[in-house]
């Protein structure tokens, strides 16, 4: 019996751009994969659903979430196209979560962009993931609002190496956690318009996430994502209402 189940809603864009991958490898090693692509265009599409797999297999063979990230990251980074700064601009890329669970090893997370992950365990759902948006640059203060938080500061497709994005941002390209596991919990993957609408509104996301089953749970995350974005922006004077792609990974895991 499959333990994980993943779910996506269009919201409002043109095209789905999230992709999600689960890959094992060969000792027991499993890759989960969420990307948030950016843009609406099928080429986003296309991209990152390859990359997606791509960054899954990496992972797992690998039994680190973050060896693999940088070493899809890189390879990206290789092509000169990406350095050229009208070029690049045209280039499929996205946000990226992967997480690794390994037999006799602790839970390895790595990430580069805004999407999430959370491990939901004791009625909690603890953040592992620290976004690299303009909010975590500027953060807000009582006499400002603070930086954008859709205007993401690093992602799969940059060129930019560590050195280059601590020096103008403060974080580097890829950042990394380690996470032990102590019993049964449950694995959180979700794109910005997935988890954001739901903390906008003030959804507890363990209340919101806990039942059974996973697919079902899964579903009903991303229509009611799409579905309070849609009501909330359309109730905003002269605003048309708005809803980002939704998409979750959620894994229950021993």
């Amino acid at each position: 019996m499959r333990n994980y189940a993943t779910a996506q809603a269009l919201g409002s864009r043109a095209a789905q751009c999230d992709a999600t991958a689960i890959h094992t490898a060969p000792d027991g090693a499993r890759a989960y994969v969420l990307l948030d692509g950016i843009g609406d265009y099928l080429s986003v599409r296309d991209w990152s659903r390859k990359a997606a797999r791509r960054l899954a297999r990496a992972a797992s063979r690998r039994g680190d979430a973050e060896a693999g990230l940088r070493h899809i990251y890189q390879d990206y980074a290789a092509d000169p196209d990406r350095r050229d700064p009208y070029i690049r601009r045209y280039m499929p890329s996205a946000a990226a979560v992967v997480v690794v669970v390994a037999p006799g090893r602790p839970m390895t997370v790595a990430w580069c962009g805004d999407s999430r992950a959370y491990l939901l365990d004791r009625g909690i759902a603890r953040r592992l993931t620290a976004d690299h948006n303009d909010r975590r640059v500027h953060p807000p203060t009582a006499m400002h609002p603070g930086g954008d938080r859709n205007v993401i500061t690093s992602y799969l497709g940059s060129a930019y190496a560590d050195e280059e994005l601590m020096a103008r941002f403060g974080h580097p390209a890829i950042e990394a956690a380690t996470v032990g596991l102590d019993g049964p919990c449950r694995l959180l993957l979700a794109s910005d318009g997935a988890y954001g609408p739901h903390l906008d509104a003030g959804h507890d996301l363990f209340v919101e996430l806990a039942y059974e089953p996973l697919d079902e749970v899964a579903r009903d995350f991303v229509a009611l994502a799409v579905e309070t974005s849609l009501r909330t922006t359309g109730a905003k004077e002269s605003a048309h209402s708005y809803a980002d792609n939704a998409t979750v990974l959620l894994a229950d895991l021993a």
